[in-house]
């Protein structure tokens, strides 16, 4: 039977891996294995690392959005083949648009013998429509193609499905919905400005790291990485979106900010024991210069009461988008 590619959108921050995992845990308790591809523009995820920590089977295009590595997003559902999934969500990137044209049509084209394509659902964001003209150019383009949009403000578009994955709120039904092989798929594709829409992911700083935090004496992972929290909400900069995941061997924790001065939302082990060695992946998209948003990390993070060895740090813009595929042409 072939599998179920469901694909999902939508803004930064707008709960879209919330919503995966929460559909995943249905698909399992009905007896099917399911399986996620995340795509991120950078690397080390620390949405991939929340997934895998569910039990769920998971893989990452990394390096651009699904339209520019159409190729490497084939060879992760190659290799997660083999966990024979019936189910596979894929989360694009949270400034990525255009995916009708460049993925999901491609797909249904070249890969009908491999292949179920559901309807591209976009999740709402909450604080949608947004102030920054880049931001906000980004968030159109991505309801203008929804197949379905589903969210969870008070307030929704008429054609919205009200979803709640935090609440459990009509995943059942979204989930059914999307499954169901009868709604339109891929029916939307955009006549897009690719000047407009480079313009539109340059305006984001990118940052993603990873890093190794030895403490003496023991610290849990909340009363290591709740100060830091506090202060990056106040330093960082137009605050976008900001991941934080700390483990260690008594726990995680995992962390996510949308906004600069704002309270973090927190999950994981919050009563973790104290333990020496702590690894904290961070990512963060910001209305900011990637130097400086990258030196603002760095000096937040040496105020950890902790030695710290660096594993990897990468901060930057995203380069003009190229896509390899679209619903008109052939492979290049």
């Amino acid at each position: 039977m072939k599998p179920t590619i469901a694909l999902i959108g939508g803004f930064l921050g707008a709960g879209k891996t919330t919503l995966i995992l929460a559909a995943a845990e249905l698909v399992q308790r009905r007896g099917a294995n399911v399986a996620v591809v995340l795509n991120d523009q950078g690397d080390d995820l620390v949405d991939t690392h929340l997934v895998q920590s569910h039990c769920v089977p998971a893989d990452q295009v990394s390096g651009g959005c699904f339209c520019c590595r159409f190729p490497d997003l084939i060879e992760a559902l190659d290799r997660i083949a083999c966990c024979h999934p019936e189910v596979i969500f894929a989360e694009a990137v949270g400034s990525c648009t255009d995916i009708v044209a460049t993925t999901l049509r491609p797909l249904l084209r070249d890969y009908p013998d491999r292949f179920r394509v559901a309807p591209l659902t976009v999740v709402l964001h909450p604080a949608a429509p947004f102030a920054d003209a880049n931001l906000q150019f980004l968030n159109a383009n991505q309801q203008a193609e929804a197949d379905l949009l589903v969210g969870w403000a008070p307030a929704l578009p008429p054609d919205a499905r009200r979803v709640n994955a935090a609440t459990g709120e009509g995943v059942a039904e979204w989930l059914d919905e999307i499954l169901a092989g009868t709604g339109p798929v891929a029916a939307h594709a955009l006549t897009l400005d690719y000047a407009r829409y480079a313009e539109a992911e340059a305006s984001l700083a990118w940052l993603n790291a990873r890093v190794v935090a030895h403490a003496t004496p023991a610290i849990s992972p909340a009363m290591l990485v709740g100060p830091l929290l506090d202060r990056l909400s106040a330093t960082v900069p137009n605050i976008v979106h900001l991941k934080l995941l700390a483990q260690c061997d008594s726990g995680y924790l995992k962390a996510a900010l949308t906004a600069s001065h704002a309270d973090p939302v927190v999950e994981g082990t919050l009563d973790a024991s104290p333990a020496r060695d702590h690894e904290i992946l961070i990512n963060v998209r910001a209305l900011a210069d990637p130097a400086e948003l990258q030196a603002i990390i760095e000096r937040e993070f040496a105020r950890l009461p902790a030695r710290l060895a660096w594993q990897h740090v990468q901060s930057f813009r995203p380069a003009a988008p190229v896509p390899y595929r679209n619903s008109a042409s052939a492979p290049r």
